[in-house]
């Protein structure tokens, strides 16, 4: 299936959720994600700052934020940026998504596990994004963990991959997760 169909699919199903269906889902797939070795490793995590039509991260960055280093992006032309998460240091950026403020940029390599919004995923992980590539240019540059979350509508069968898409290695829906084996070239 191609990109944009997968696109447009995904957000006819979004669309039918109601708040309750939402609510639930973020707190299986954030539960499963605390429980994740990976999540409990890490210290310095990469989160992202949820739209409305995503798995709502808010009530997960408020219950760990005390005990982990949050850091969320930010858009800088076309890439992204790492900033420290401050609940008071929000505004809304370029798609309206609240992003940090300052200028305290945190080098990506210092990041250990990057949570990653998308559209939808394949069990290869494969995702397909929002079409700007934004994620594929930040995910390039680091090894950190990289933890796909979603819906379980979110898992299609087969996602047309393209040179510089970047996998994921874990894919986390309410169902479950997916631990990627990703094969050396």
């Amino acid at each position: 299936m191609k990109k944009e169909e997968i696109r447009r699919r995904i957000k006819a199903h979004k669309a039918l959720l109601s708040d309750i269906e939402r609510d639930r889902a973020a707190d299986s797939v954030f539960s499963l994600l605390e429980k994740s070795a990976a999540f409990i490793m890490a210290d310095k995590i990469l989160m992202y700052h949820s739209l409305p039509d995503e798995l709502s991260t808010i009530a997960f960055i408020n219950k760990w934020h005390d005990r982990k280093h949050f850091f969320l992006p930010r858009v800088n032309g076309v890439d992204l940026e790492v900033l420290p998460y401050d609940r008071s240091r929000l505004q809304y950026g370029a798609f309206h998504i609240e992003e940090p403020t300052g200028d305290d940029v945190e080098e990506i390599d210092n990041i250990e596990l990057i949570v990653v919004p998308a559209v939808a995923y394949d069990r290869r992980g494969n995702r397909v994004g929002r079409g700007k590539g934004y994620y594929d240019r930040l995910l390039s540059r680091t090894s950190a963990t990289k933890v796909g979350v979603g819906y379980d509508f979110q898992l299609v069968d087969d996602i047309e991959s393209e040179p510089h898409d970047v996998t994921m290695d874990i894919i986390i829906t309410e169902s479950g997760t997916i631990t990627i084996k990703h094969t050396k070239h």
